[in-house]
């Protein structure tokens, strides 16, 4: 599940990168960067980790439209208007200054670029944050904060929580007395086993996306000014107009 979402969220940004030069922030090992090269001009990925960064790298040694770099986000050593599309996927929640990496992305964007967002939605029933986490946002709060930086947004809804059936009820009804309660693991080892013990075994993240490799539906536009509860990720596009 997992995985498919993951490809779902380049899909989306893929559509919005056609001939385009765009930066991924928060890259990862940069699963991602290879799909998005396919309809853009040219994709840089960007992360703070050198573990991430050397397993990217390999991946892409022989594709001239991808570059890795090493990147801080709240200090982007990009000269001005450099991208038409930067890229952010559940990592807004690590960053310690949320809105000192919005001042960069408007810098380093082009008139009419797009800053994409994929962020885990807090207002979802179910929500468990990570314990490495600064703050989460709901779709209001980030409409406020993109709007002081002067972006145009629209927001969309992903991955509903639809439960079929007792047992999906049951795991909700105890998942969410365990987050009430304090009873969630702190360590990402202890998550990795309780989802183990509920969803069975996990796999392996391929190296690299491809387009065709899982299905995609598009995501259901929100209201700005409303909190969902249906959507367990929020996708922004806010678009520098001025």
């Amino acid at each position: 599940m997992q995985v498919e979402r993951a490809y779902h969220r380049y899909y989306f940004g893929a559509l919005y990168s056609q001939e385009k030069d765009v930066l991924e922030v928060a890259c990862g090992g940069g699963q991602g960067l290879g799909l998005l090269a396919q309809f853009a001009k040219h994709v840089v990925g960007g992360d703070i980790e050198e573990k991430n960064l050397s397993y990217a790298r390999q991946t892409y040694a022989n594709n001239s439209k991808v570059k890795v770099v090493k990147l801080n986000a709240h200090q982007m050593e990009f000269p001005d208007a450099s991208f038409d599309t930067i890229i952010i996927y559940e990592a807004i929640y690590y960053l310690e200054h949320f809105e000192k990496f919005l001042s960069e992305a408007r810098r380093l964007l082009r008139k009419g670029g797009n800053l994409i967002i994929c962020t885990a939605n807090k207002d979802w029933p179910d929500f468990n944050p990570s314990p490495f986490s600064y703050c989460y946002y709901g779709v209001p709060e980030l409409n406020q904060i993109l709007n002081h930086h002067h972006f145009q947004v629209k927001f969309y809804g992903a991955f509903p929580d639809i439960k079929e059936g007792a047992p999906s009820f049951l795991k909700s009804i105890l998942k969410r007395i365990a987050i009430k309660m304090h009873l969630m693991p702190k360590t990402m080892k202890g998550k990795t086993f309780l989802k183990r013990l509920f969803y069975g075994r996990l796999i392996q993240l391929p190296r690299e996306f491809t387009v065709g490799m899982y299905p995609y539906q598009e995501p259901k536009p929100l209201l700005e000014s409303r909190s969902d509860t249906i959507h367990t990720a929020l996708y922004v596009i806010a678009s520098k107009v001025l």
